[in-house]
């Protein structure tokens, strides 16, 4: 499967989501429309005060987080290569009362369907894994920022990804997967089940990127570090292993043992 076979065939498993996400207890969109927010009390605390910023959310789905920005008081457009997520995002920021625009754009086409620049590019999680080239990616997060303006990135760690999903007797984790993967993308058999097991199911094709690519993606592209940040602990239950305390799933043998997640903040210089 060439790259471009790949995107294509993720793009029809994302389009084939939409509904069931939206359907889903997971994304709970009657909730979210009803005044539930997306954003946990540490990203809300990373993001700071949102008022009269512009923002872009990169990979946004059908639009959740990037309309929870929009009622913290961003100016927020949000992009996604899936026309059904697209279509959807729009009409829960209808059915919402919020001001939003949304864009239809593959992470090259970015750069042409939106020339503009905003003071803050937000990307949440499980984003990164669905692209080829980290490279491109961090020349189109530059691009898009305005000078002074700042990428916030809280992505699953990496590390995450070697790990299946089940544990072994005794509450040991099976490695699944190695961190470098020299061997081209993984692909997955089981689709998008991870907010409603009505699927959809079908091959998608991922690309794992260690925490070092992706800082360096940005240091190429002229960025500036500013912090870098792991968490013991999971937005979500991304794997059946996790469980939850206090609102966080966390390994439960060792629950400040395991990184989950991630957080980058990058700025273009002034």
């Amino acid at each position: 499967m060439t790259e471009r076979e790949a995107i294509e065939q993720n793009r029809r498993i994302w389009d084939a989501a939409v509904a069931p996400h939206a359907a889903s207890a997971f994304y709970d969109v009657e909730g979210f429309l009803a005044g539930r927010g997306t954003l946990d009390a540490d990203l809300i605390d990373e993001l700071g005060p949102l008022d009269g910023l512009t923002l872009v959310h990169l990979q946004c789905h059908f639009g959740l987080d990037t309309l929870s920005l929009a009622r913290r008081g961003a100016r927020v457009t949000g992009v996604d290569f899936s026309p059904a997520a697209v279509a959807k995002a729009r009409e829960i920021a209808a059915r919402a009362g919020l001001e939003a625009r949304f864009v239809e754009a593959e992470l090259g086409q970015v750069p042409e369907r939106l020339p503009e620049t905003f003071d803050l590019v937000f990307t949440g999680g499980g984003a990164l894994c669905w692209l080829p080239d980290l490279e491109a990616w961090g020349r189109v997060v530059a691009g898009l920022l305005k000078p002074g303006g700042r990428l916030l990135l809280r992505d699953f760690h990496p590390a995450l990804g070697m790990f299946a999903p089940e544990e072994r007797a005794g509450g040991w984790l099976r490695l699944e997967a190695p961190y470098f993967r020299a061997g081209g993308p993984a692909v997955w058999t089981d689709g998008l089940v991870y907010a409603s097991e009505q699927g959809p199911v079908g091959e998608t094709v991922e690309w794992a990127h260690g925490i070092g690519e992706v800082v360096q993606a940005l240091l190429d592209a002229g960025l500036v570090l500013e912090r870098l940040r792991e968490y013991p602990y999971c937005s979500y239950r991304s794997h059946s292993f996790l469980v939850e305390r206090e609102g966080r799933w966390v390994h439960p043998s060792h629950p400040g043992g395991l990184p989950l997640m991630m957080l980058v903040q990058a700025r273009r210089p002034a």
